[in-house]
């Protein structure tokens, strides 16, 4: 039996909004508007974590943070451990097993030392948590073609609470479309996609093939094509501009201020998003041309292909920036979208779903043991429209990022619960207040739903195994004491 080929485009930092397969109605996104019409939309599709690295090695490996470990970027890491431990599968090196090339063009961003090659992927190295332009690959490109270097103006920053500069959010970038990152990175997957074409039909040899760009992760640097795309004065800031910060956890105003948000007016806002949408226009130009090649090729049809994000970006929604510690949609809900092996029915799920599901599923399409996705479950019955028993809640977790921050999440169809233990935990009711304004925590009409939620990830987290349960176990009402909590030996012989 052939194994099929597969493709996989990863973006930065991309909200579901901007997608018109998520309702936007003013993106331009051609291609992944003809994946979505070729495929499955994931309607709630969330990561493990909304920080790069620790999502990416889930991504990998098939397992939540708090298994792998691996739990913050390491550019902002405050002490955990830099690089995934040796005994960790990844679904790399199980492809490589069982016969596949596997390749990866763009970025990688999981752990400081060990790099994608040493889990079995052909890659160029690129460091970074954002386009790494002076990467000497890239130059030597740029001057191979006698195109510009890399060079902004019109920057836009806020001011940090202590008065100096805040950080880069956008700028206009002094090169034609044909000298960016961007473009260097689809090429690197061209010429990486026609090796692997070219293995296949001689001798069959399967390939997985991993596009993963940069962007749209902040700054949104970009040509004046992708730039002036989008009329600021055509977009409405997000509802969550409205957000106050009353009974919310104070570390979330602290992450405002951070991002300058407040001394940014309304123009520079609407800018803000206009550039954003142009770097998904761009990225998905990039996209295209790496799947019209695959089409000439014919590798394509009959490929599995896969596109997502490694979480989400707040552009302004609850006058934040970037991701964070807080467990909002607009970071934990990423874009999915799916086609099984030579195509399924054009639908929408609203099962709950992950970057590891795509692990498990990707692991089901070579044929690899299930054992080896511990966290996640093949997608591919429900690509093919199925209605497979699912799970009908989901839970994920944070570290920190600029410093330790453990939060812990369960979402359920209507509801949406997040426990802070250094802070007032969150409550939310994403029918009545989908974009989140309201803590419903302490509201007495609630308390019988957050109890229950309360208990729900209790026992989510103790199924799991991850210890952050123990904290649960003394503080809320998640039923009586049935484990020693002391964990001395002691306590055992005592009623």
């Amino acid at each position: 039996m052939t194994s099929p080929n597969m493709f996989f485009f990863l973006t930065d930092q991309h909200r579901v909004d901007t997608l018109p397969c998520y309702g936007n109605t003013v993106v331009q996104t051609p291609w992944l508007d003809s994946l979505a019409a070729d495929g499955t939309v994931l309607d709630r599709f969330y990561t493990p974590t909304a920080i790069c690295t620790p999502a990416r090695a889930s991504l990998l490996t098939g397992q939540s943070p708090f298994r792998h470990q691996l739990l913050a970027n390491y550019e902002r890491n405050v002490g955990y451990i830099e690089d995934l431990a040796p005994e960790h599968r990844s679904f790399s090196r199980d492809l490589r097993e069982r016969g596949y090339n596997v390749g990866l063009a763009g970025k990688w961003h999981v752990g400081l030392h060990r790099t994608a090659e040493d889990f079995g992927f052909d890659a160029l190295h690129m460091h970074g948590w954002h386009n790494p332009v002076d990467l000497p690959a890239y130059q030597e490109w740029l001057a191979e073609q006698g195109l510009p270097e890399y060079r902004l103006r019109d920057e836009i920053r806020g001011t940090f609470p202590n008065g100096s500069p805040g950080n880069l959010l956008a700028a206009r970038l002094e090169q034609g479309v044909e000298a960016t990152f961007e473009r260097f990175l689809g090429d690197l997957a061209i010429a990486r996609l026609r090796e692997y074409a070219e293995a296949h039909h001689r001798d069959g040899t399967p390939f997985f093939l991993a596009t993963h760009f940069f962007g749209p992760h902040l700054p949104y640097n970009l040509p004046s094509e992708y730039f002036d795309m989008y009329d600021p004065a055509e977009i409405d800031l997000p509802a969550s501009i409205a957000e106050t910060f009353l009974g919310k956890p104070q570390v979330q105003a602290n992450y405002s201020a951070h991002w300058t948000f407040d001394t940014l007016d309304e123009e520079t806002s609407r800018k803000l998003i206009a550039a954003y949408w142009g770097y998904v226009t761009m990225i998905d130009h990039e996209i295209g041309r790496i799947v019209e090649v695959a089409r000439e090729l014919g590798v394509y049809d009959d490929a599995a292909v896969f596109f997502s994000a490694d979480h989400g970006e707040f552009t302004g929604a609850h006058r934040l920036h970037d991701k964070g510690p807080a467990m909002y949609e607009d970071i934990y809900r990423v874009p999915g979208v799916v086609r099984p092996p030579g195509g399924g029915p054009a639908q929408h799920r609203r099962e709950f779903a992950d970057l590891i599901d795509l692990t498990a599923t990707i692991g089901e399409i070579a044929g690899i043991a299930p054992e080896r996705t511990p966290d996640g479950t093949s997608l591919l019955p429900i690509l093919r429209g199925g209605t497979p028993p699912w799970r009908r809640d989901y839970v994920a977790e944070f570290h920190g990022h600029h410093f330790p921050y453990p939060q812990r999440m369960v979402v359920t169809d209507r509801y949406k619960l997040i426990v802070n233990p250094e802070s007032v935990n969150e409550f939310y009711d994403l029918v009545a207040d989908p974009h989140e304004l309201t803590n419903r925590y302490g509201f007495p009409e609630c308390r019988a739903e957050r109890d229950a939620h309360l208990t729900l990830l209790y026992h989510r987290l103790r199924e799991r195994g991850d210890n952050f349960y123990h904290w649960m176990t003394s503080m809320y009402p998640v039923g009586g004491k049935d484990y020693d909590t002391s964990l001395g030996s002691f306590e055992r012989n005592r009623s």
